[in-house]
């Protein structure tokens, strides 16, 4: 798991998947979603406590990139802890597994398309917005780990060329947009802009 390089220093390791039996830990004994326990990365460092004893880091790649944050091996949390998921230790040989929560890992509830459509539509304030967690890219950041779909009420309110919705997407940190995000698309149609965002607004698959 581990070399050393040109110097003879031990370099550590990339992240990668959490451990099989670090996962079924996370599942059976913190109640994670197993897919959740597939999509996050850990990091982890030589415990010097036993041979085949390793401290480890868990963190989300996603939320890691909406912060512009390039985790590179264990030690790159020292400066981010606010990244860390869990933390702990665990020990190949006797699959004996150590983990402490370090922050919570946020629930939402997945709307449906009329939902979705519903809370489109109850824009009334020109330039008001609503925004939607996504599932898929081109962002990064969130619950769902691709950040989210903002849909603005038009400034001039449909009036100019009777366009009413501008969309964009974000990422997110902290469960809210990073900025404005990019522009996509305009459309005067709530029905198909809450068609649009269902397609990427789902259980997160990656």
């Amino acid at each position: 798991m581990f070399v050393k390089n040109k110097e003879g220093e031990v370099k550590l390791p990339a992240p990668k998947e959490i451990p099989g039996f670090v996962q079924d830990h996370l599942i059976a004994g913190k109640k994670m979603d197993s897919d959740l326990a597939r999509i996050l990365k850990a990091v982890v460092y030589k415990n010097p406590k036993g041979e085949k004893t390793f401290n480890i880091r868990i963190f989300d790649e996603a939320e890691a990139g909406a912060r512009k944050i390039q985790v590179q091996n264990y030690t790159s949390l020292d400066k981010h802890p606010d990244l860390i998921i869990y933390e702990g230790r665990f020990d190949e040989v006797a699959k004996q597994v150590e983990l402490k929560e370090k922050k919570a890992i946020p629930e939402i509830t997945i709307l449906t398309e009329a939902e979705i459509q519903q809370k489109i539509e109850a824009l009334s304030k020109p330039g008001s917005t609503v925004f939607f967690y996504q599932a898929r890219e081109p962002a990064q950041g969130g619950p769902l780990g691709r950040g989210c779909a903002i849909i603005e009420l038009s400034p001039d309110n449909g009036e100019k060329k009777g366009k009413k919705y501008t969309i964009y997407t974000a990422d997110v940190v902290d469960m809210q947009p990073v900025d404005g995000g990019q522009k996509l698309f305009d459309s005067n149609k709530p029905k198909d802009v809450a068609r649009w965002v269902k397609q990427a607004h789902h259980k997160r698959l990656y």
